[in-house]
């Protein structure tokens, strides 16, 4: 009798955690509520002034992406295509921005569904599934803010993001490619929550690049603004359907950031070994670089 007590117990008891492994974990985190970027503590110059022309240091490009970039030019910012052109996901938390974040539950069971995150620069809105779906295939459509699955690593949540479109890695001409990945890890600490990247890109880094950000909780839930009303209008600077740009080894402007700063050329160009500190001693044996301004062109 005492075996078969326990028996009626136990099985009930067993197919009850059977069921609870095949149903996602409840968050253990909540990241609800708009958060602002702590710019002024971390990375100020480049998140709200921008960097610098050919300020790649420390940054693992390859060759493909030194030659893009050195043929870029601020003045493609000005084409009416280019002026309302969207961050996408692997950049867009590094400039002036409020996010918004809230959960989306089953309404029987309450079990977490997705994260979704409003963005206000450029009116963004992103889904991170958090359900166990699989990534779509590589065939499925590219977006701005591509296709975002999330896991919990203990209190931390873990997002990877794949099907993003072709963008940058830094806004002054460092493409990023629409084959990256870009895995991204939040952890709230009170009212600080930390946003940590690590974006791989196969066409144009060697290495992949890590980016951190702090957000502070807004105590008003009222004061994100959602709006980003940009509206690109023809400034007239370039004939129509001109591109502006460098042939190569025509950028005036390469040396620049490094003179001013009495940095090595070589050093301002970037590549995984401009990351890591062994390379401050090769960096002494290095000539600096000498800039001199091009002639206006009413001179």
């Amino acid at each position: 009798m005492y075996i078969i007590d326990r028996a009626r117990f136990t099985v009930p008891f067993i197919l009850a955690l059977i069921l609870l492994a095949g149903i996602p974990a409840f968050a253990q985190v909540d990241f609800t509520g708009v958060w602002a970027p702590r710019v002024n503590d971390e990375d100020n110059p480049e998140r709200l002034a921008g960097p610098s022309l050919v300020e790649y240091v420390g940054l693992p490009i390859n060759d493909y992406a030194r030659q893009w970039g050195l043929a870029w030019s601020p003045a493609r910012l000005g084409l009416p295509e280019h002026q309302c052109q969207v961050h996408v996901v692997e950049y867009i938390h590094r400039g002036p921005l409020q996010m918004r974040l809230w959960e989306e539950r089953d309404e029987i069971t309450h079990q977490l569904i997705a994260i979704h995150e409003a963005i206000s620069t450029y009116e963004q809105n992103r889904t991170i599934w958090m359900d166990g779906r699989p990534h779509p295939s590589e065939y499925a459509p590219h977006t701005w803010m591509g296709f975002s699955t999330g896991v919990w690593d203990g209190n931390m949540l873990v997002v990877t993001t794949t099907h993003v479109k072709q963008g940058w890695h830094r806004r002054d001409g460092l493409p990023a490619s629409d084959e990256v990945t870009v895995i991204e890890h939040y952890v709230r600490h009170g009212d600080m929550l930390t946003h940590i990247s690590v974006t791989e890109d196969p066409v144009y880094l060697a290495e992949p690049l890590i980016k951190s950000e702090e957000f502070n909780l807004i105590p008003n839930p009222n004061a994100f603004n959602p709006f980003w009303p940009c509206e690109s209008v023809e400034e007239g600077e370039h004939p129509r359907g001109q591109v502006p740009s460098f042939l190569p080894g025509e950028n005036p402007y390469v040396p620049e950031y490094a003179a001013t700063h009495k940095l090595p050329q070589e050093a301002t160009l970037g590549g995984p070994e401009t990351m890591y500190p062994e390379f401050i001693q090769k960096m002494k044996t290095l000539p600096k670089a000498v800039y001199t301004p091009p002639a206006r062109k009413d001179e």
